[in-house]
C-alpha cells in the first residue's frame, strides 16, 4: 500500500492538475444495497448468529446540505425506531473505500453488541458512495453526517445517548462534528485507526518536506480537532496497520485533554481486521464496556 501512495507521489509532483483528494476517496456507486446479501466483503464475514431482522432494518434518503450544495444521501438505520426517544445509539461512520454494503458486517457487531440491537445504530453513505448523490468533499462528509443527526434528533434523541464513532476515514466527521457540534453533541467518541492529519499523512507517505495543501485542499486535522474534546474517548488501533501507521493514532490519542480515555494498541491487526483479529466477542464486549462507562 505504500508503495502505491509513494507511485501517486510520484504523479502528484509532475501532473499540479492531479490531487490527493481523487485518491483518498474511493466510492463505489451502487443501484442497490444489498446488505446481508452482499457477498463481495474482503474483510470478515460474521455467522448467521449475528444476522438482524429484516424488520429492524430501515434504509432512507435524507436530504444533506444547504441549499447550494445539497445532495440526498442513503442512510441506514437499524433498531426499533420508536425505541429512539430513550435508546443509545450509535452513529457510524465508515472507511473511504466502498459503500455502506461493505460496512454491514461491521455494522451488525455494533447492533449486536452486548445482546441483540442493545444499542440502535445508524449509517450512512457520504455523496458519492453508493446511491449517494453529488461528489465526495470533505464540507460534504460533515453534511452527512450532521444529516443523520438531524434524524435522529427529530426521532427523540438527545444529547446524553449519542455515541459517534469513526473508522478510518470516517474519524474526520466523527472528530470534527464532536469537538465542533452542530445539532447533536455526541456523548462519546470512538476512533479506530484514525489518520492524525493530511499533512501528516502526507509527510508519512511520501517522506517529503512539502505541505499537504501542495497535494490537496483538505484541511482535516483529527490530532487538533481532538484538543477540543471533553467527552470520553475510545482509541483502538492495529499495530500491523499498513496502510494508515499506528503513529498516527498514537498522536491523536497523545493530544485528547478530556474527561476519560481508553486506548488498545491490537497486536497483529491490519488496517481493517482490528474486530476480527481481537475476536468479535472481545470487540463487542470492549464496545458495551466503554459506552456503559465499565471501563
Amino acid at each position: 500500500m505504500k508503495y502505491l501512495f509513494f507511485f501517486i507521489t510520484i504523479i502528484l509532483l509532475f501532473n499540479t492538475s492531479c490531487r490527493l483528494d481523487n485518491f483518498l476517496y474511493n466510492p463505489t456507486e451502487a443501484t442497490e444495497y444489498k446488505l446481508e446479501d452482499f457477498d463481495d466483503n474482503p474483510h470478515f464475514t460474521l455467522d448467521s448468529t449475528y444476522a438482524i431482522d429484516t424488520a429492524l432494518i430501515r434504509l432512507m434518503t435524507l436530504e444533506s446540505g444547504p441549499t447550494d450544495d445539497r445532495e440526498t444521501i442513503y442512510a441506514v438505520y437499524v433498531g426499533d425506531i420508536d425505541s429512539i426517544a430513550h435508546d443509545t445509539v450509535i452513529l457510524y461512520c465508515h472507511g473511504n473505500a466502498g459503500n455502506m454494503d461493505y460496512y454491514w458486517q461491521r455494522v451488525k457487531l455494533l447492533a449486536n453488541a452486548g445482546g441483540k440491537n442493545r444499542f440502535g445504530v445508524m449509517f450512512m453513505d457520504y455523496r458519492g458512495f453508493g446511491r449517494s448523490t453529488g461528489k465526495p468533499t470533505e464540507a460534504g462528509m460533515y453534511y452527512d453526517v450532521d444529516a443523520c443527526m438531524k434524524w435522529l434528533k427529530s426521532n427523540g434523541l438527545t444529547d446524553d445517548r449519542l455515541i459517534m464513532q469513526g473508522f478510518s476515514l470516517g474519524c474526520a466527521p466523527s472528530t470534527e462534528l464532536t469537538a465542533n457540534p452542530r445539532t447533536l453533541q455526541p456523548s462519546k467518541l470512538i476512533l479506530e485507526a484514525p489518520f492524525a492529519s493530511f499533512d501528516y499523512m502526507v509527510q508519512d507517505i511520501a517522506k517529503l518536506s512539502l505541505m499537504g495543501s501542495f497535494y490537496t485542499n483538505l484541511e482535516v486535522d483529527n490530532a487538533e480537532e481532538i484538543k477540543k474534546i471533553e467527552e470520553p474517548f475510545m482509541w483502538m488501533h492495529g499495530v500491523a496497520d499498513s496502510y494508515v501507521g499506528i503513529q498516527h493514532g498514537e498522536l491523536v490519542a497523545m493530544n485528547y485533554q478530556g474527561s476519560h480515555k481508553v486506548e488498545r494498541r491490537i497486536v497483529g491487526a491490519d488496517h481493517s481486521l482490528v474486530p476480527s483479529t481481537m475476536g468479535f466477542d472481545l470487540f463487542m464486549e470492549l464496545i458495551v464496556d466503554f459506552i456503559t462507562g465499565k471501563i
